[in-house]
């Protein structure tokens, strides 16, 4: 089982004006593979929300984060970029794959801006910010993503066959 943290990036959540959706749906979609033990609503803040990513990575070491928000065009979109400011290696197949099935829902998930990347042992992932395009997100990546955490943790060797 894996440790896994969940970032709500969102101005109005994080002032208590608008209930966060995607956070319990993540919560729900992750329950096979590991416990949430961190969960948090910030501001679309870029500052906060790397300080969050540290903390969470270098202090309560959890395997996964996932965040939630702030991918899309608005100027207060900048998820992928505290991210960016973090991550030590990229896992550019992520938010590729993601795209790619998205677009089989919607034409529009061409605009999403999602990254992903490793931090020490921490696999981080952006996810969008509505509930059914992470629900949608998430069924693409859960099973390889359990093999690629495996491998970050030790707990398993290269895909070689």
């Amino acid at each position: 089982m894996y440790t896994i943290g969940i970032l709500t990036s969102s101005d109005t959540g994080s002032k208590g004006e608008r209930e966060d959706g995607s956070g319990p749906a993540i919560k729900e979609m992750v329950a096979d593979i590991g416990i949430v033990s961190a969960y948090k609503i910030v501001p679309d803040n870029r500052r906060i929300i790397s300080e969050t990513l540290i903390q969470w990575s270098d202090e309560k070491h959890l395997n996964l984060i996932l965040t939630t928000g702030g991918t899309g065009f608005s100027k207060r979109d900048i998820t992928p970029e505290a991210t960016l400011d973090v991550v030590q290696r990229l896992v550019p197949g992520i938010p590729e794959a993601m795209r790619q099935e998205s677009l089989n829902v919607t034409q529009t998930a061409m605009l999403s801006r999602a990254t992903a990347g490793i931090r020490g042992e921490t696999l981080i992932i952006n996810l969008p910010g509505s509930p059914k395009a992470c629900r949608e997100c998430l069924e693409v990546i859960l099973k390889p993503l359990k093999h690629g955490l495996d491998i970050l943790m030790g707990n398993s060797s290269n895909c070689a066959r």
